[in-house]
């Protein structure tokens, strides 16, 4: 069962930065069985997604619903929209206020509201995963759960590098949705994936490379649903993940993390590289038992978690 978007209002939140807001409108779905019937996974949405995460535009029809991985008549799925993803009608203009914590803080407030007592997972994809890095870094007895894929605790030079260019084009440019998504097409997959897509062919009917048509439309596609205020806030987590900024150490901090932890990284991964992914789970290694790597292999690169749906159900099957 499909529910509305609901909204739980936030009161008197102070941002990291010290910026306040008298109101926060947190929204969210729920899928499956009703609240606190059913084990609970909380989804996190990636830098374009949203609450929707099943039904017909639903962006993880793959790996969620009947009968499906995580099969929404054993588990109430409960998804939040990032503050100023603009899917509820609601933006926030000054982005920079914000980083990846302030929404780990925000998603966990909601969770007391929903009078949820501790989740069965938290699962999220890039910039979802790394907010799940943070609400468990914030309540290490959130969840039984964490699944964070093609992500990390923190982002790294390489992507910090990427968002800053991003916020120059979605600054700059005259087309700065279109230009920025073309450019970050660019970073969710591979060289080796356009080849094996596109080898060099022609679009005859606009005189252009296949390649260039293709990241034109997806730039073109993201103008239409999508607010330059939500890419901009959504960019800004993107690089503000850091579970360690202002605290104590990786080491002291994650290992009070309570969970499960289930770290899937992508071998072709060009964002979130699955060396950092490795380095993460080896660190891990020494002051938890409770943690697992496993990797996706795929020539797609960080999109891969939103295209190897059989290889995610494999590793996902023995948690769900």
């Amino acid at each position: 069962m499909e529910n509305k978007i609901n909204q739980i209002q936030i009161q008197n939140f102070i941002t990291e930065s010290g910026a306040r807001y008298p109101i926060i409108n947190l929204s969210y779905q729920v899928f499956g069985p009703n609240l606190n019937t059913s084990p609970i996974v909380l989804v996190n949405h990636a830098l374009t997604g949203n609450s929707q995460v099943i039904g017909e535009q639903g962006w993880w029809n793959d790996l969620i619903g009947e009968s499906k991985t995580i099969d929404t008549l054993k588990y109430t799925v409960l998804a939040f929209n990032v503050p100023g993803n603009g899917y509820d009608g609601f933006g926030i203009e000054n982005y920079q206020d914000f980083n990846a914590r302030d929404i780990a803080q925000l998603f966990n407030q909601g969770i007391k509201a929903l009078q949820i007592t501790q989740l069965f997972a938290i699962i999220g994809g890039s910039v979802g995963g790394g907010i799940a890095w943070e609400m468990a870094a914030l309540e290490p007895k959130i969840t039984q759960h964490l699944i964070p894929i093609a992500t990390d605790w923190k982002s790294t030079d390489w992507l910090i590098a990427n968002c800053f260019l991003q916020e120059q084009i979605l600054a700059n440019s005259s087309k700065p949705i279109e230009d920025a998504r073309i450019h970050a097409m660019l970073c969710y997959r591979t060289p080796a994936s356009f080849s094996a897509k596109f080898q060099r062919t022609i679009n005859e009917e606009l005189d252009v490379f296949n390649i260039e048509s293709w990241l034109a439309h997806h730039g073109t596609k993201l103008q239409k649903r999508f607010q330059l205020s939500a890419y901009k806030m959504m960019n800004q987590l993107l690089k503000t993940i850091d579970i360690t900024r202002g605290r104590a150490s990786f080491a002291a901090i994650a290992s009070k993390i309570e969970a499960d932890i289930h770290i899937i990284g992508i071998d072709s991964d060009l964002f979130f590289t699955a060396n950092e992914n490795r380095a993460t789970y080896e660190e891990l290694k020494k002051y938890k038992e409770n943690v697992s790597y496993q990797e996706i292999v795929s020539i797609h690169g960080h999109d891969a978690f939103l295209i190897e749906y059989k290889q995610l159900h494999n590793l996902l099957a023995t948690i769900f």
